[in-house]
């Protein structure tokens, strides 16, 4: 008599194996530090691209702007897509249109390659952002649950900082000042890829994926008041990175005199590299000070911005830069946590993109505005005019938080 084996079933292949969660943490870390590091490389290019093709300062801005409006549309409308179909997909899918932007920098040989270009990434970094910033808290450690926030927050400060100081370097002392930059940049997306496809998915498959393109821009009704405090913060902080990435560089050549390109980079790493400070030295504080103080530090830092320009003043001048800088990433983190607590989790979704619909609006289209005013009035009357809405508006924020304490929603800290 025989007996009957048990069925069994086929064996299954090996399953690929993935990044433990804590490396996966800091890949999706490093990827952030490599988008943000490119959205900056083109800054110190600006002015090189301006000579070789002789486009006026509004032609430069906007080459700037479509970026910001691109990763805007991106933002409000497949920000939310790794919810439904998985992060990595979506962070996959996002580093390869990130690598064709770089690719055709590497090819522009116009005014036209460069806007294709800067849309396509901006398209893709905001593909990336939602899926980071959602993939760092699932990963984030159990015993220390303000990491990704911290990481949100003060990552794209470092990133755009050294991705303007790297391509600066290399525009001055490196062969192929207008080529090279964005080749390593190619290299290190499609090494990110790998990274990316290793590391564990923390989001299932569920349905609603179309239903998650549709935008979704809106304030709870009941915390309208407050929100309104905010927005005066919003536009300064983002108006300032506008103007420091657009026209810094150029502010730096033509008003103070100085033409090394490494000067325009660094230009743009003081500001962020100090915003970045602030963001982890107050990060504890309640929002409502942090805010308040932040808004009074960006206009004094502002009005010696003005200064420095006045006397041509190149050390002044970067000492106003840093103390702006300080003031962005204290006034901006503060004005987002008093938004982020305005509404139930279930709508913060559309409240954050509210947010980030001012914020990118007023990091691009004041922008433009100024480069168009630079053909007309001259680039150091166009600062000053800049310069005095940003301090006016700084000085409106922390007021209307002095005299006004926030009541809607959920309140801040005070």
């Amino acid at each position: 008599m025989t007996t009957a084996l048990p069925a069994t079933e086929p064996a299954a292949g090996p399953r690929p194996r993935r990044l433990p969660r804590a490396a996966a943490f800091w890949t999706l870390t490093a990827t952030l530090l490599a988008f943000m590091a490119a959205a900056a490389a083109p800054s110190p290019l600006y002015v090189v691209y301006q000579a070789e093709w002789k486009f006026s300062a509004t032609t430069l801005t906007v080459v700037f702007a479509v970026y910001a409006l691109a990763l805007l549309v991106a933002l409000v409308t497949v920000g939310a897509l790794s919810d439904h179909i998985g992060r990595r997909p979506v962070l996959a899918a996002a580093l390869v249109a990130q690598v064709a932007a770089m690719l055709l920098f590497v090819a522009a040989d116009g005014v036209g390659w460069l806007v294709a270009a800067r849309i396509l990434q901006g398209l893709a970094t905001g593909t990336a952002t939602g899926a980071i910033s959602a993939g760092l808290v699932d990963l984030q450690p159990p015993h220390d649950q303000r990491l990704a926030s911290l990481v949100n927050s003060a990552t794209p400060g470092i990133g755009l900082g050294a991705g303007a100081l790297g391509s600066g370097l290399l525009v001055q002392y490196a062969p192929a000042p207008t080529t090279l930059v964005y080749w390593l940049l190619a290299a290190l997306c499609a090494l990110a890829v790998a990274g990316i496809l290793a590391m564990p998915e923390t989001s299932a498959r569920r349905p609603g994926a179309l239903a998650s393109l549709r935008p979704q821009v809106s304030v709870p009704r009941g915390a309208r008041g407050t929100f309104l405090l905010v927005v005066p913060s919003l536009i300064a902080t983002w108006g300032v990175v506008g103007l420091y990435m657009s026209l810094g560089p150029s502010l730096a050549a033509g008003v103070l005199g100085v033409h090394n390109h490494l000067v325009g980079g660094l230009v743009v790493f003081a500001l962020m590299a100090a915003s970045a400070t602030a963001v982890i030295a107050t990060g504890p504080r309640p929002p409502r000070p942090m805010m308040i103080g932040g808004s009074l530090v960006l206009a004094v830092g502002l009005a010696l911005t003005l200064t420095a320009l006045a006397a041509e003043s190149t050390p002044l001048f970067f000492t106003a830069t840093v103390v702006s800088g300080l003031g962005f990433g204290a006034a901006f983190l503060g004005a987002f946590r008093i938004a982020a607590g305005l509404a139930e989790p279930a709508r913060r979704a559309a409240l954050f993109a509210t947010v980030y619909t001012l914020s990118y609006l007023a990091f691009s289209l004041p922008a433009v505005a100024a480069g168009i005013a630079t053909t007309h009035i001259g680039l150091r009357e166009t600062a000053d005019v800049y310069g005095g809405a940003v301090i006016a508006l700084a000085l409106l924020a922390a007021g209307g938080l002095l005299l006004r304490r926030p009541t809607a929603g959920n309140p801040p800290q005070s």
